[in-house]
């Protein structure tokens, strides 16, 4: 008996073996060390952002099947639910707001030395620019050649300069994912400003009080955010109006500081503050009482987090299909400009309750296929959609009479076979090259820079010395 089962055990054991060795090899293929063997991100947020691109990937096969999987009326509740997948976007944008701002959250608490402007530009330059640019060009040379005509040209510079948000003509156009791209890129060329900013202003303030006063900034960044939001969409509605200057001054305003959808400056801005709280809660010097705190409320962060992203699910649902919802019509005129802030408030919690939260929760989100999911998100979001249309046109039609339910297995079978391995090859291939030159280059900047200081320093103190010791011997002479 005992042999009987040795032999029916090898068979699980053996694969179990394999699947262990497949999860070594893949992780040391995404490892994301850098140069000094510390990791570049928090690992159950590369969690967080695998669930972030799982959730526009399911938005988007739900919307090319038709958003049929439910009944709407049957299951209005299961059908907000599956819908709401495009609402991983400002998840993304929270967690660009959390992680970004991290060195300068710590400059601006604790007097540390300033991130390097240049290093951070250089490293968001080769983190995206790389991969974005090989994308927009394949899908343009196989799918959309018309953007290489001389007609197309000044649509392609808007592609290229990251204004394809901008614009109508060019918004959700080519890839729908890119317009998202573009705010990205300008949160970053705008984030050392802003955090410069800040310093200014919290400059004379005491150390001790530096938490408080960061927190006042980032409200008014929230408070900004929604101002646009909200007279951006109105002036948008109302191509006739005009404030002070005339409309085609203010429509040259609205390109750069609106766009179509607006730039999402409060999510970013949310994601700053649980930064900040974040890094204060960490140093050394800071009261445990802060910290435990933010562990006791983390259930209650957890738990309202996903109660109100379950409210703002069945708001957007009610916006795409009026009435479904017939409680949430009398707040409907104010969704365009309210709900953005009202979905980041919530993911914001919610990767705070992730971040105090117990080892438990921690696990689900620092699961290792989640974080490898995490690491290749960029080139996953950038290539789900293109290769979701080739499977549409090309491959689908040669299925006949499938269903409904089986017509999105097919999709989530070429997800898997086809999808995750293309995007785990721009990674390795595209992405991870130019990162780890990106990691080198910073490496060097930072020590030419200390040295740099170091040097400065070492002749300051020269002279400071040459100094005191000219104003000691006339001291001596009238002495003697």
């Amino acid at each position: 008996m005992k042999n009987l089962i040795q032999h029916i055990q090898y068979p699980f054991l053996w694969i179990q073996s394999i699947f262990q060795r497949f999860g070594q090899w893949i992780a040391v293929l995404l490892d994301d060390n850098q140069q000094n063997g510390k990791q570049n991100t928090i690992a159950v947020l590369d969690g967080v952002r695998g669930i972030a691109v799982l959730m526009v990937i399911v938005f988007h096969i739900n919307r090319i099947t038709g958003d049929d999987l439910w009944s709407r009326t049957t299951y209005p509740l299961a059908s907000s639910i599956s819908t709401a997948g495009g609402t991983g976007v400002t998840l993304f944008f929270v967690l660009s707001g959390f992680l970004l701002f991290m060195p300068f959250a710590k400059a601006l608490l604790f007097k540390t030395s300033w991130p390097l402007a240049r290093v951070f530009y250089l490293r968001r330059v080769l983190r995206i620019l790389p991969g974005y640019y090989v994308s927009l060009f394949l899908i343009i040379l196989f799918a959309h050649p018309e953007y290489l005509r001389r007609d197309h040209l000044k649509y392609l510079a808007l592609f290229l300069t990251f204004f394809m948000d901008s614009s109508r003509a060019t918004f959700r156009q080519i890839n729908g994912p890119f317009w998202t791209l573009a705010t990205e890129w300008q949160f970053y060329m705008l984030l050392p400003l802003f955090a410069l900013g800040i310093a200014l202003i919290v400059s004379r303030v005491p150390i001790q009080r530096r938490l408080q006063a960061v927190t006042f900034c980032l409200l008014g960044i929230i408070v900004w955010g929604l101002f646009v939001r909200y007279w951006g969409f109105y002036y948008l509605n109302h191509p006739s109006q005009t404030f002070l200057v005339p409309r085609s001054v203010l429509n040259f305003i609205l390109f750069f500081s609106f766009g179509i959808t607006g730039k999402y400056t409060e999510d970013f801005a949310v994601g700053m503050f649980i930064s900040l709280c974040y890094i204060y809660s960490q140093h050394p010097s800071t009261d445990k009482k802060f910290v435990q705190g933010w562990q006791r409320f983390s259930p209650w962060l957890w738990g309202g987090g996903i109660l109100v992203l379950v409210f703002s699910t069945m708001w957007h649902f009610n916006n795409d299909f009026p009435q479904t919802w017939p409680f949430l019509t009398g707040i409907m005129p104010v969704f365009d400009w309210l709900s953005e802030m009202l979905l980041s408030f919530a993911y914001g919690a919610c990767i705070a309750a992730i971040l105090y939260g117990s080892a438990g929760l921690k696990r689900v989100f620092a699961w290792p296929m989640l974080r490898w999911i995490g690491l290749i998100s960029y080139s996953l979001y950038m290539w789900h959609l293109p290769l979701l249309i080739l499977f549409q046109t090309r491959v689908l039609p040669i299925f006949h009479g499938l269903n409904r339910y089986t017509t999105y297995g097919l999709y989530w079978l070429w997800a898997l076979l086809i999808i995750f391995p293309f995007a785990f090859l721009s990674y390795l291939i595209v992405e991870k090259p130019w990162m780890k030159l990106g990691d080198q280059w910073r490496l060097s900047i930072e020590k030419n820079h200390w040295e740099k200081l170091k040097a400065r320093e070492a002749q300051l103190a020269r002279q400071q010395k040459f100094i005191e010791q000219e104003t000691a011997e006339p001291r001596e002479a009238v002495t003697k």
